[in-house]
């Protein structure tokens, strides 16, 4: 009599590289998946600063120079399971992730500022598109939202650190940032031209817009913080020098630190929502000065807006760079610190003002945060 041989169990059938039923595994296995964005899990909080020109419509000024002291929370949760990317023109590849959730307000005021609810995620190399991080490094992206009616997508790579971790004043960009400058100065919508880190204002062609030099007094035509600041004064720490390199304020808290006897290493992260970037070298030179166009790794992506922002204050470019960063100390016990810079581009005409193009108007934002209990 012959033998029947029973069908192999499906719990002996191989599983897809990708899983078809995703359950999550221990906490271990989550944060290798996460690979260099594991450190960002966890709540962070800190202070910074806001810099951002918006239309004055309603006042029938030209801009109003917004400034603040901020103060802010930033959290971070681990998405447990793979987020799986089917593929067409090559295999199925797998995203590791976490949501965040940031929220700023005014240091000074209590008023809110800003809130973003958002994803950062890993992403393995590709074939098509034939996309890898460079060697050591890894292909980041953020996804984020924004009330106003904005949403973005930037992307570039993370990568680890030892030193230092903040961009020095000038310009020069020790510990992983690839960006030169993130100076507050408007400029041309085209050509795009990032002005150089440091760079004044009142360099500029008949003294720039004169919101930007703190020696102006606020007035009915020269609207600026600290209108509507209680009280009505403008935070000693907010300087000239603060709006013309904002990264002052990061390196002050690396400096102390430094001086403390602390020591740096982590990991940074660079993304851009468009490559390459141009930026020119020189602060206060002359508008054909020298430039250096900067391409960010595997940086990509875009931003999208809503009608009414298109035809009044459109976001066309997001980059930034943030540093994880594990502090030590000797004597000490070590702790987690987050510190970033971010560039928007804010396009809205100013043409309606005599002999003024359409210009960019760079909202800069810089924090130094610690991770916290709970």
């Amino acid at each position: 009599m012959a033998q029947t041989v029973a069908a192999p169990s499906s719990n002996d059938a191989p599983e897809p590289r990708v899983p078809i039923v995703r359950i999550s595994p221990d906490n271990a296995d989550v944060a290798a998946n996460l690979g260099l964005l594991q450190h960002l899990e966890g709540t962070w909080e800190g202070h910074g600063f806001n810099l951002v020109a918006r239309p004055d419509f309603e006042a029938n000024t030209n801009v109003f120079l917004e400034l603040n002291l901020t103060h802010e929370t930033l959290k971070f949760d681990p998405i447990a399971t793979s987020i799986p990317n089917r593929g067409f023109a090559q295999d199925d590849i797998e995203l590791f992730g976490l949501t965040y959730l940031q929220k700023i307000s005014d240091a000074v005021t209590g008023g809110a500022l800003h809130i973003e609810p958002g994803i950062w995620v890993t992403q393995p190399a590709t074939t098509q598109p034939p996309e890898s991080a460079p060697a050591g490094e890894q292909i980041v992206a953020r996804m984020g939202s924004i009330p106003h009616g904005n949403v973005l997508l930037a992307q570039g790579t993370a990568a680890t650190f030892s030193g230092p971790p903040t961009l020095s004043s000038g310009g020069s960009n020790p510990a992983g940032s690839i960006f030169p400058s993130f100076n507050s100065s408007p400029f041309p919508v085209s050509p795009q031209i990032i002005k150089a880190a440091g760079t004044a204002e009142t360099s500029a062609p008949a003294g720039g817009f004169t919101e930007y030099t703190l020696a102006n007094a606020v007035s009915a035509t020269n609207t600026r913080t600290p209108q509507g600041n209680v009280p009505p004064i403008l935070p000693p720490q907010i300087t000239q020098e603060l709006i013309n390199d904002p990264i002052l304020l990061l390196q002050q808290t690396v400096q102390l630190q430094l001086a403390e006897g602390h020591a740096f290493d982590g990991t940074v992260l660079n993304i851009a929502t468009q490559s390459p970037i141009v930026f020119f070298t020189t602060p206060n030179g002359p508008p054909n000065g020298p430039t250096v166009s900067v391409s960010v790794a595997d940086g990509g992506g875009g931003i999208e807006n809503t009608p009414f922002l298109v035809a009044n204050a459109e976001s066309a470019l997001v980059y930034a760079t943030f540093w994880i960063e594990r502090v030590t100390h000797p004597r000490r016990r070590p702790f987690m610190q987050l510190q970033y810079a971010q560039m928007v581009l804010l396009n809205f005409p100013a043409a309606l003002i005599p002999g003024k193009p359409n210009f960019s108007w760079p909202h800069v934002s810089v924090a130094t945060l610690r991770k916290v209990f709970g």
